[in-house]
């Protein structure tokens, strides 16, 4: 290759435009909303009550509190992904999916008996929502984690914990459909541990995966 030949290639590198982050994060939604619903179909799918079920608070209540911590981590990872706005990332946004679990875990505590506040801990599906829950947001945590080396995160441990959180709230909502544990003080035990699980994942990979 000549030396002008080598100027053309340049200047062509030069004019292309990398994938827009905010095409990126549409794209990573799409797949990753796509990969958790497969793996959630083929492993475990809906319970068999799943629509009856839609009338009780217990259950639809699940689905909020999990859709709030992926909505708020969303929000807050994709400022988080620009050095810009890092700093001024409100972290506070991630309180709101834990704040609803404490309410409706104070409800639970003052509408059930004490001598059932174990069993309805425990649950019947513990081990299944331990192994399932971080099973559907692997995927989703990859691709989110492909995104921060898309962008530039000032902070890569910070955004690789809260992709972790949003992948975990994704795959919480799947789950949510198949769990047949209802109560709030078993969502807040098991399901707040296996999300730990993948935003501690995220915090460590991030930092090797995210470099800039």
């Amino acid at each position: 290759m000549n030396t002008q030949d080598l100027i053309r290639a340049m200047a062509a590198d030069t004019r292309r435009q990398a994938l827009p982050l905010g095409t990126a994060w549409r794209v990573a939604m799409g797949l990753a909303l796509v990969l958790a619903g497969a793996v959630f179909a083929l492993a475990l799918g809906p319970r068999p009550d799943a629509l009856a079920s839609l009338e009780t608070a217990r259950f639809v209540f699940k689905f909020v509190v999990t859709l709030a911590l992926a909505a708020s981590a969303f929000v807050l990872l994709r400022r988080l992904v620009r050095p810009g706005e890092a700093a001024r990332a409100p972290l506070g946004w991630l309180l709101t999916g834990p704040l609803l679990l404490i309410a409706a875990v104070g409800l639970e505590l003052l509408a059930v008996p004490s001598s059932d506040w174990a069993e309805r801990l425990i649950g019947v599906n513990a081990r299944v929502c331990l192994t399932f829950i971080p099973l559907i947001g692997a995927a989703p945590l990859v691709v989110f984690l492909a995104v921060l080396r898309h962008g530039a995160p000032t902070r890569p441990a910070l955004a690789g914990a809260v992709a972790g959180l949003l992948a975990g709230g994704m795959a919480g909502a799947f789950y949510a459909a198949h769990c047949p544990d209802d109560s709030p003080l078993f969502v807040a035990t098991w399901y707040s541990l296996a999300i730990a699980g993948l935003a501690v994942a995220g915090a460590v990979l991030a930092p090797r995966l995210a470099r800039w």
